[in-house]
């Protein structure tokens, strides 16, 4: 008796899967969830609602009577028509806000990657100086470095002043430094840069000490200089290092508040100086314009954004590249 060919053909089925199975599967896969659920909470409820509730405010013409009475205000896009609209926001707050940003970056990744470099080279007693010494700074409150460098450059018993008028270069009673524009940002560009780059450079060091020692002896036997085993060995290897520094100085330094609000004029009574942060703030609980404080909050919100996707995209771009 020959067998049905058809049957032969026909691919066997697997086995399903039973009830109890499946809902073992459902649970692995649950598991990680349920034990992230506590902080996904917290994070919702200090993260995640207050950014909706910003982004519903600037929606509407919200002041103290709608924070008294409750009710809603809704103008739709009117406050960011208004915002892009503003002059002021092109001519001072926006290039304040960037190129502060770019400038803060810059040289506290400067500076923070040569000082990386210098505790290679230095011995333990030295090495271990240098690190308390800068840690100290990167340990002060915002505040408290803000209020040290307002004293140091204070117009009448500021040590700059009074080292300057002792030079016969300057006249203390003439010349405020944090009147003019370009002066009170090079100020709190000095102020920034003390306060982070310390982060950078034991962030970097430590990214350092992983690099083999193989690898520089062997391209200074191959006779490369300084430069080149810093640009091809060096760099290569702290990349991603760099790239977490990078992209947290950018957050911290595009959206600085104290070191800007506190210094003489910073607080909204010298308005070429103002940052996004700050006039966001100045906007709120000045003027009671919640709608266009958080209008202005979530335009930094995007800027911010903006700047980190560039950044990553470009370093992911590099790193495809053969």
């Amino acid at each position: 008796m020959t067998a049905d060919p058809g049957a032969r053909a026909r691919p066997a089925r697997p086995p399903r899967a039973s009830g109890a199975a499946r809902r073992s599967a459902w649970g692995r896969a649950l598991r990680p969830w349920l034990l992230l659920a506590p902080a996904l909470l917290v994070l919702a409820v200090l993260l995640f609602w207050p950014l909706v509730r910003v982004l519903l405010v600037s929606f509407q013409d919200y002041g103290l009577r709608q924070i008294n009475t409750g009710e809603n205000n809704w103008t739709g896009l009117d406050n960011y028509r208004d915002l892009l609209g503003d002059s002021f926001l092109w001519t001072r707050v926006l290039p304040n806000t960037v190129l502060f940003a770019f400038a803060c970056v810059a040289l506290t990744l400067v500076i923070g990657t040569l000082v990386a470099l210098l505790l290679t080279r230095l011995g333990r007693t030295w090495r271990v100086i240098c690190s308390t010494a800068i840690m100290s700074a990167w340990a002060m409150p915002a505040v408290t470095g803000t209020y040290v460098w307002i004293w140091i450059f204070d117009p009448l018993d500021g040590v700059v002043s009074g080292g300057l008028d002792g030079l016969g270069l300057i006249e203390p009673r003439e010349t405020n430094w944090f009147t003019e524009r370009w002066s009170f940002y090079a100020i709190a560009t000095l102020n920034v840069v003390h306060h982070g780059f310390p982060f950078v450079a034991v962030t970097l060091y430590a990214a350092l000490l992983t690099i083999p020692r193989e690898l520089p002896e062997a391209a200074l036997c191959d006779g490369a200089g300084p430069w080149q085993r810093f640009r091809l060995i060096t760099v290569p290897a702290i990349r991603p290092a760099f790239t977490v520094v990078t992209l947290l100085s950018i957050i911290w330094d595009v959206k600085v508040f104290a070191q800007i609000y506190l210094m003489p004029g910073g607080a909204g009574a010298n308005e070429d100086v103002l940052n996004l942060g700050v006039w966001s703030y100045i906007q709120s609980f000045s003027r009671n314009e919640y709608g266009t404080g958080s209008a202005i909050a979530v335009l930094l919100t995007l800027l911010l954004l903006a700047v980190t996707v560039v950044y990553v995209r470009t370093l992911a771009r590099e790193r495809d590249e053969p």
